[in-house]
């Protein structure tokens, strides 16, 4: 009986039963499982230096308190969509397609329309599939913070 414990354990530990600790976000009936980037060093820092990011991979920054953001894109090597929600995860601003860039300091800022509580980054092209318009909801996995 123990052998058995101790081969679930790492049976899940290997598979999905991981994936299922992963936060994850759900938009446009699509599940997206997402980094956290809950303080200033991890919002800073967010996707630079990477080269992919997996299609149904992302990543979620939380802010703590709603108002207007902007985002760049420097050091960040894949192209995104940045998706900004409000406290009631109401999608109110998108910026899609943003392309890499390699300019430093000097990288160009894409800003929301509307106040915004949550940025979500994906892939670029992942909005249009999705055929994303403002007003549309963010649904929260299991240990994602809420607004207060």
């Amino acid at each position: 009986m123990r052998r058995y414990l101790l081969f679930l354990v790492a049976a899940c530990s290997l598979s999905a039963c991981a994936g299922a600790r992963q936060p994850w976000v759900e938009l446009g009936g699509h599940r997206y499982v997402v980094e956290l980037a809950q303080d200033d060093a991890a919002r800073a820092r967010g996707l630079m230096f990477r080269d992919a990011m997996d299609a149904d991979r992302g990543m979620l920054f939380i802010h703590d308190t709603q108002e207007p953001q902007a985002y760049w894109m420097k050091n960040t090597k894949i192209a995104l969509d940045i998706l900004y929600f409000d406290n009631d995860h109401k999608l109110v601003s998108q910026q899609r397609d943003v392309p890499p860039c390699s300019l430093g300091d000097a990288c160009p800022p894409y800003p929301s329309n509307a106040p915004a509580r949550y940025v979500l980054e994906l892939n670029a092209g992942q909005a249009e599939k999705l055929k994303l318009q403002d007003g549309a909801l963010l649904k929260f996995g299991p240990g994602i913070p809420q607004a207060k």
